[in-house]
């Protein structure tokens, strides 16, 4: 085995408490009272970019993988999907819980008025089916329909990142940049899939 692949296949199991450092900042902040003047604002904006940027990661893994051969890197495109819908879920939880507080009718209302609230929730309705058939069984079971499912991740990540542009105001720089970079890992993985090198 190549040794590069050895040694990524003793670490992956690093990518857990990376991805709950995220997380794990956000409680410090919270226990240190420092989540800024609005801190629901803070951890929903914080929650709902870590969500894109594991969704990001995610997708990266494959073009990656082919690219240098790494085998050991694929088991993380999982992970990463999964760590994603976990922030994705908290940073829709936040919003329904601590800045709703449930006020389904209120909901609806942002649901209908709010183009990018609408557009976040399908994101994430659209990771439910994906997070839930994540594991070797499902593969299993769905067969050829697995990969098919899967595809939507490539549906997902592009509309977190409209989700992102939406709800911003003023300064469009940083989800053009998200967008840039999300438009070049789809072109990198369409290039992996239809390349004959």
């Amino acid at each position: 085995m190549n040794p590069v692949n050895l040694w990524l296949g003793r670490l992956r199991w690093l990518a857990h408490p990376l991805a709950l450092a995220p997380l794990a900042w956000l409680l410090w902040l919270w226990f240190a009272d420092d989540l800024t003047a609005n801190p629901i604002q803070f951890i929903t904006h914080k929650t709902g970019k870590t969500a894109l940027n594991l969704l990001a990661l995610s997708l990266a893994v494959t073009p990656l993988r082919r690219a240098t051969h790494l085998t050991a890197l694929a088991p993380l495109r999982k992970w990463l999907g999964l760590w994603g819908f976990f922030y994705a879920s908290l940073h829709l939880g936040i919003y329904l819980v601590l800045d709703y507080f449930f006020d389904w009718q209120l909901l609806w209302l942002e649901l209908r008025e709010k183009r990018y609230v609408l557009v976040g929730f399908t994101a994430w309705l659209l990771l439910v089916p994906l997070a839930v058939t994540s594991f070797k069984r499902s593969q299993k079971r769905l067969g050829q329909s697995w990969k098919k499912l899967h595809r939507l991740v490539y549906l997902v990540t592009p509309l977190a990142v409209i989700h992102f542009t939406w709800q911003v105001k003023s300064d469009y720089r940083e989800p053009l940049v998200y967008g840039a970079a999300v438009a070049a890992l789809l072109a990198a993985r369409l290039y992996t899939r239809y390349s004959k090198t």
